[in-house]
């Protein structure tokens, strides 16, 4: 049996992957001020924040460390069952968040949950690799990154729904379990990579082989010739090199714009406006709504602007230095929101720039590697980008003390710039890498 364009089936099913992978962190977000004045009927709603923020940063640093992690396990067992340890582990952990008493409980789910769900990123970044040649990647990267807004869109609405007939701890339970059932068709679907799946056809394991001039398909056994010239250091003489801290200093500086939305956008709506969890399913999700047609445009403006012949550095460098200077006045804006209505409208502007960027940011990896060290930057840049996430996490209960948001939107600004920066000048040209030798 042969399917048609499979690798548009895999990408399919990793962003339905990320979806899921969405709906289940956003559950403690939005049922939050449910929980908290459940458990913490005393607390004010400054030490209440101070409390969902230490949850958060842990979460934020298992992520972290489950980023680098998962980087070398997808390079050590494969994009196949990568993916299916990952989401196993990340099901049941939210599943279990319904058994939690308090902060000691909360935080040691969360640290499971965040430390497999960190999986999916370097695990759909892999995928991307050995799935599509460059000229698609973008696009590809940006259809798992619309899965992420999916997710956000999905999630808030869904979780107030289920709110109306369950408590939170049933609900916890229903997501949980629905991430389990994704493993069917993956384990079905996705045999091996592309250069010896036998559902492939001829024709299109071509295109994909012929148009991946850096990437080593894992498990072929044979290579292009260009594959043969790939360039895939080790971890030491990766950490050497300048473009490496380019994609690195860059993921940090550009992710926790995204983290600061995706955590606080439900605390903002409540502490800000006095909504209940109802109120923010209603307005909580047109962020994402944002989101998702920035993640389209971005990989699609990227895919046009190489197929009209720029170069990858020309076309990344547009896409993502595009995001920033959209993100840029709007973080700057949300401090003059008069109503809920204005404040999501530019939420859904920030997020258009971030994912119009981001899914560029996020193959810089494999525009400058190639075979199993793509996973290895991917996670390392996936690594640092949730440090600085859980720094600014961590710093939000006292930049916004009383309610005002403000610093935490100039930051999430500078960050921007930052972003911006590091891409033009760290990275420098966006091409494949040769050994140091070669370059002597």
């Amino acid at each position: 049996m042969q399917i048609p364009r499979l690798r548009w089936w895999i990408v399919t099913l990793v962003a339905l992957a990320t979806v899921i992978n969405y709906i289940d962190r956003q559950s403690l977000n939005v049922l939050w001020p449910e929980i908290s004045a459940e458990l913490y009927p005393d607390r004010t709603e400054d030490q209440r924040k101070e409390i969902y923020a230490l949850i958060s940063v842990i979460f934020v640093f298992a992520y972290a460390f489950g980023q680098a992690i998962f980087g070398k396990i997808f390079d050590w067992i494969g994009t196949r069952m990568g993916f299916a340890l990952s989401i196993a582990v990340w099901s049941l952990a939210t599943a279990a968040h319904a058994f939690a008493r308090g902060l000691g409980t909360f935080a040691l789910f969360r640290a499971i949950l965040g430390a497999a769900e960190a999986g999916n990123w370097p695990g759909a970044t892999k995928a991307n690799a050995e799935w599509f040649p460059t000229k698609e990647r973008a696009l590809a990267q940006g259809i798992f990154n619309s899965g992420a807004a999916i997710g956000g869109i999905v999630s808030i609405p869904l979780i107030a729904f289920l709110s109306v007939f369950f408590d939170w701890h049933i609900i916890f339970i229903i997501i949980g379990l629905t991430g389990l059932l994704w493993l069917i068709p993956w384990m079905v679907l996705v045999k091996a990579p592309p250069g010896s799946h036998p559902w492939v056809t001829e024709d299109e394991r071509q295109y994909i082989l012929t148009g991946q001039t850096r990437t080593e398909s894992e498990g072929d056994s044979a290579q292009t010739p260009a594959e043969s010239d790939s360039y895939a250091p080790g971890t030491v003489e990766l950490l050497s090199r300048r473009q490496s801290w380019g994609v690195i200093i860059a993921s940090a500086a550009i992710d926790p714009i995204w983290w600061l939305f995706v955590f606080w956008i439900p605390i903002y709506l409540s502490e800000v406006y006095g909504f209940n969890v109802r109120e923010i399913g209603i307005y909580g999700w047109v962020p994402y709504v944002g989101a998702m047609f920035g993640a389209w445009f971005g990989g699609l403006l990227a895919q046009n602007r190489i197929k009209a012949g720029w170069s990858v550095d020309g076309a990344r460098k547009l896409t993502i230095t595009l995001g920033c200077l959209i993100m840029l006045p709007c973080l700057l804006a949300m401090s003059q929101a008069a109503n809920p209505v204005v404040a999501v409208l530019i939420m859904a502007a920030i997020l258009f720039g971030f994912q119009t960027a981001i899914g560029n940011v996020q193959t810089l990896a494999s525009d400058f590697l190639s075979g199993k060290s793509v996973g290895t930057l991917a996670g390392f840049a996936g690594m640092a980008a949730k440090l600085g996430a859980a720094g600014l996490t961590y710093l939000v209960p006292w930049l916004t003390m009383g309610g005002n948001y403000t610093p935490a939107f100039i930051i999430g600004a500078g960050l921007a710039l930052l972003a911006l920066a590091s891409v033009w000048i760290v990275c420098g040209r966006i091409e494949p890498l040769k050994p140091k030798k070669e370059q002597a």
